[in-house]
């Protein structure tokens, strides 16, 4: 039984933040139910491909993006535009302790679906809402996408080439960081709800917004800024103040070098046959490499060309300096580290035979974590759900799905 086995999660969002933060709670036990559009579904559900393959090799229609946040879900297809699949959704709200919803500010109101309206059918209701921009502030009815709060948030002011090298030019990250936080806060401030729901008996409202979650997350760079009026800049994979702290090629891929002191550039250049670089005034000291690093750079990128990455890597850790190669994801999960740990998973689906899923990051000794479900086919729940918890009948779901409720 997980840590959160007895809580339910009524789950309204789409996409990427609120359904990575409603699959942390089901990971930890927790009975989510999306609710889907009929027909339709999640937005995700269309974002392929790549799709999951069946056992015959074959594209199922289940999309990799999809999968990848929906694990241990039961989805239930309502139309919330009609009365009675407004009622559906406040009889589940009744049953739930949590609703997580990521619709534009002021949208659910209007069918009554707001939090204020949920919390007279539920009390001690958990509400939490996830917008661009907030519940308040001149841009809170602005939608909110992940890349434009990347670059609004700052991120994209520090990530990418610095300016003077080829390709220099603001860059996002390569997955969707302001939602996959703003999740990842969400599940935190609902956990933190829940514990004082435990001492309390009160619900809450949780007010989740992707740029000030993108902000938070600059930590240190925004707090430098704040310190010192000095606006950070890119550096590509570069550290401003350690030489070689960055990306370094071989001769068949890349490696990262991170030689934090004398004693560690010493024994890389050593390593690579360079040795004299150590002793040249210029650079034997970090503040001369970092002074002059536009003539440093180019010599070890020389010398690291010479070799393999996997040269390189068993050199350098023999040699104690700090390093890593950049994977690509077949080297991911080809790594030894990550098949001992077990990071990537198989499990049952309706459609697709075996799944292959990446599991989750959270491994607790009392309360494990276990994937009791694949991600749901569109609507797989429905009955099951409206008998279980409504009472409903085969004639009544029967009824809802003819006059499209359902």
């Amino acid at each position: 039984m997980g840590a959160l086995s007895h809580i339910r999660v009524l789950d309204l969002s789409r996409v990427l933040a609120g359904p990575w933060c409603t699959q942390n709670l089901a990971d930890l036990g927790a009975d989510v139910i999306k609710v889907e559009k009929p027909g339709e579904g999640d937005d995700t559900r269309h974002w392929g491909p790549p799709f999951a393959r069946d056992q015959s090799g074959k594209d199922t229609a289940e999309t990799a993006y999809f999968i990848s946040i929906n694990r241990n879900k039961r989805s239930i297809t309502v139309d919330i535009s009609k009365p009675e699949g407004q009622d559906i959704i406040r009889q589940l709200a009744k049953e739930s302790d949590v609703v997580i919803e990521n619709y534009k500010v002021g949208q659910l109101a209007k069918y009554g679906l707001d939090y204020e309206s949920l919390r007279k059918v539920k009390s001690d209701l958990i509400y939490c809402s996830i917008t661009g921009f907030g519940q308040f502030g001149p841009y809170s009815k602005r939608p909110g996408y992940d890349f434009i709060v990347q670059g609004m948030g700052g991120f994209m002011s520090v990530t990418g080439e610095a300016d003077g090298f080829p390709g220099a030019s603001p860059q996002k990250a390569g997955v969707a960081i302001a939602d996959i936080f703003t999740g990842m806060y969400a599940t935190t401030s609902i956990l933190a709800a829940i514990a004082h729901k435990n001492h309390t008996g009160e619900g809450q409202y949780i007010d989740l917004a992707l740029l000030d979650t993108q902000i938070a997350v600059m930590a240190n760079v925004a707090s430098a800024y704040l310190c010192s009026d000095e606006v950070p800049k890119r550096w590509g994979n570069a550290s401003p103040t350690i030489v070689p702290y960055q990306t370094l090629p071989t001769s068949d891929g890349w490696m990262i070098v991170a030689a934090g002191n004398n004693g560690q550039f010493r024994h890389f250049v050593t390593a690579g046959g360079e040795a004299h670089l150590a002793d040249n005034p210029l650079y034997s000291e970090n503040p001369m490499r970092v002074k002059h690093r536009e003539q440093l750079v180019p010599l070890l990128e020389e010398m690291t060309r010479k070799k393999t990455k996997a040269e390189w890597i068993a050199l350098l850790e023999k040699a104690n300096v700090p390093c890593g190669p950049i994977n690509n994801f077949q080297e991911v999960f080809e790594n030894e580290q990550v098949k001992a740990r077990d990071i990537q998973i198989n499990v049952p689906h309706p459609t697709a035979g075996k799944m292959k899923l990446v599991a989750s990051p959270m491994r607790l000794s009392k309360t494990p974590v276990e994937v009791r479900m694949a991600p749901p086919t569109l609507g797989q729940h429905t009955d099951e759900i409206l008998r279980e918890r409504l009472g409903l009948s085969a004639q009544d779901i029967l009824v809802l799905r003819e006059n499209g409720s359902i």
